[in-house]
């Protein structure tokens, strides 16, 4: 059974996935439990007593946080119910795609083209939004690239465990 902190650290996560990107409440929820349950695999059953949710919340939440890659089922041999995990993925860097970028660039620029004859005013947020992408698909791998050294020195001194294979 889960600790009132582990839920309320649950919570907190709910709040803030829902705030910053949109989730359901409680695929924030489910998330921000299964960064903190005890084991870290656990069944819908359980996963909704933990959270004091239906089953049919629980399992809208599952799926769409394997549509993002964040969590996974698996089933033990033997087992007729799945287990619900974190995904290793999810704990690798996101978005840093810049062929993203470039696209919405372009996308942008499809707008611009619209608004080839209008005053500059009106041209400004499109102008501004192809700078930043095309910023971001410059800058991205770089920063990737500087997260992986950083991350690896926090491994090699022990700061960061080693990855679980």
């Amino acid at each position: 059974m889960p600790h009132d902190a582990q839920r309320t650290f649950a919570d907190h996560v709910g709040r803030f996935y829902a705030r910053q990107y949109g989730f359901p409440p409680m695929a924030g929820r489910l998330l921000g439990y299964l960064f903190v349950c005890d084991p870290p695999q656990q069944t819908i059953d359980e996963l909704g007593d933990a959270l004091l949710a239906s089953r049919s919340a629980v399992t809208g939440a599952v799926k769409l946080l394997e549509s993002y890659r964040m969590a996974r089922r698996t089933r033990v041999a033997g087992e007729r119910v799945d287990r619900v995990s974190l995904d290793p993925v999810s704990q690798q860097p996101q978005n840093f795609d810049s062929a993203v970028h470039r696209e919405h660039a372009a996308l942008f620029r499809e707008g611009l083209a619209l608004l080839a004859d209008a005053p500059p005013d009106r041209r400004a947020p499109l102008e501004e939004m192809v700078a930043l992408a095309e910023f971001l698909s410059e800058r991205l791998p770089a920063l990737l690239d500087e997260w992986h050294t950083h991350r690896d020195e926090l491994r090699r001194t022990g700061a960061l465990p080693a990855p679980h294979n």
